[in-house]
């Protein structure tokens, strides 16, 4: 059972960072009115219409500078050099190649000028 749980909260874990952008767009959907009132850098100019999506701009930008670095990090976490060295052991063979003779099984052409057309002899 603890094994279950421990998966199901891995795999919300890694799915929640790649739907960072969608959890800044909910929460801004859900606090509107607050950050229209409280939070926007242009609640003072309303003719603007702004209605806090300047701060919602700055927090999709900060999500995703902060997703570029976790996977440039990811990157160098991946690339790693491992040096693992072991005593070099040289072994020398003892026994010598066996040499095969190939048989010369070659057809000798006939020394001499015979006649033109005549065929080689076997020998």
């Amino acid at each position: 059972m603890k094994y279950r749980v421990t998966a199901m909260l891995l795999i919300v874990c890694i799915m929640s960072s790649g739907f960072s952008r969608f959890f800044v767009y909910a929460g801004f959907e859900l606090n509107r009115n607050y950050i229209a009132t409280k939070l926007c850098e242009n609640r003072n100019k309303p003719w603007l219409h702004c209605n806090g999506h300047c701060y919602l701009m700055k927090k999709l930008k900060q999500a995703e500078d902060k997703q570029a670095a976790n996977e440039r990090e990811t990157q160098k976490n991946l690339v790693q050099e491992n040096y693992y060295q072991t005593p070099g052991q040289v072994k020398f063979f003892t026994q010598v190649l066996r040499v095969i003779p190939i048989p010369n099984n070659r057809i000798h052409l006939p020394e001499g000028h015979g006649a033109i057309f005549r065929p080689p002899q076997l020998s």
